[in-house]
């Protein structure tokens, strides 16, 4: 399983879930640092794949801890103990994990001075400190920030790094949009980043604001309650996403589609509002009714590329959900949608095999 990964290996956000779900999955207790930008979500990340896994989740900043808060505290022997008298014993922190399954992550590894780096390095290489031993349940992960974000890190000793498998974790889009849909994210702003993924991440040293996952997620809550976003993903950002609210006005009635009244209407010809009425769409589609309504006026007005576009998106929405099978009963019973797509699978496949022969 692991022989494919280099020493440095880059991610997006769903490679990384699916690959701790596969150290989950098969036991693999490997030392593994999770590298990447701050605000890409990286604590998040990890967290979702303990949850799918249904198992527990402790997450630490080290940064925030002094050595003793993860030694603990050296505790005199009780003198009734006459065979160990003149000694003490360390009582570890009842954060630490005792029992049960779960991941251990240790956030902000380099942001945490030397001193206590070496700490956590013997939490990390031994699976123990003092008279604590880490349960064979739990599995150790690390993450921390690179140099090159500007971030108050430390240089991780040689000993320490030459433990570890390094994965570094980058902004995807698909990744956010999947996270966005199902954490209620305003659709306009998924809307205006499908049209600007380049905004998805934009780090600016210079600035005390400026976008990524994490503070489009804030800008979200803003947008949400009529304050300016600004102050969450910084002027350039916001001028840019302010101007495409007026792209977001003017696209089609999305109700009506919804309810399968969306004959008289046409699909928009400008990218801009194509993107918007196509997530908006996602966003808004709840009921396997409402996306067999979807499909039918995407198929009778769209470009095919947008109806797959809304065909995959809408099928990871609903299996997230748990509701595909529902979703299946009703869409796979229309006869226009069925012609459509194997319509569709002889067009790859005749496009394929014209590509082999060349």
């Amino acid at each position: 399983f692991l022989s494919f990964i280099p020493w440095w290996y880059i991610m997006n956000p769903k490679e990384l879930i699916n690959f701790l779900e596969k150290l989950i999955s098969d036991n693999l207790n490997i030392s593994t640092m999770i590298w990447g930008p701050p605000g890409i979500g990286k604590s998040s990340i990890v967290a979702s794949a303990a949850k799918k896994a249904k198992i527990d989740f402790i997450d630490l900043r080290l940064s925030q801890l002094a050595p003793t808060d993860l030694r603990g505290l050296p505790v005199p022997v009780h003198p009734e103990d006459n065979d160990k008298q003149g000694t003490s014993k360390w009582y570890p922190p009842e954060f630490l994990p005792r029992t049960g399954e779960g991941i251990l992550f240790l956030d902000e590894l380099n942001m945490a001075p030397p001193v206590m780096q070496g700490v956590a390095q013997q939490l990390i290489l031994d699976r123990k400190i003092g008279s604590y031993k880490v349960p064979d349940g739990w599995k150790i992960l690390s993450a921390g920030n690179r140099k090159e974000d500007r971030a108050s890190v430390f240089e991780m000793p040689s000993p320490l790094a030459n433990r570890f498998i390094h994965l570094e974790v980058e902004a995807n889009y698909e990744s956010f949009k999947n996270y966005a849909i199902n954490k209620n994210i305003a659709e306009e702003i998924t809307a205006f980043l499908a049209f600007r993924p380049k905004l998805l991440h934009s780090m600016h040293i210079d600035q005390k604001a400026w976008p990524s996952p994490r503070s489009w997620e804030i800008a979200s809550n803003l947008f949400k309650h009529q304050l300016p976003i600004d102050i969450a993903v910084g002027e350039g950002a916001a001028s840019e996403f302010n101007s495409y609210i007026n792209v977001y006005k003017k696209i089609p009635n999305l109700e009506n589609i919804l309810k399968g009244k969306g004959k008289s209407i046409s699909f928009p010809k400008q990218i801009s509002s194509q993107w918007a009425t196509t997530t908006g769409l996602i966003y808004r589609s709840k009921s396997a009714k409402e996306v067999k309504n979807v499909f039918v006026w995407l198929i009778d007005n769209a470009t095919p590329e947008w109806t797959q576009l809304y065909a995959s998106d809408i099928v990871e929405s609903f299996k997230t959900q748990g509701k595909l099978s529902e979703l299946a009963k009703v869409v796979m019973n229309d006869e226009t949608i069925i012609k459509y797509f194997k319509d569709c699978l002889l067009y790859t496949s005749d496009a394929a095999d014209e590509e082999d022969s060349v």
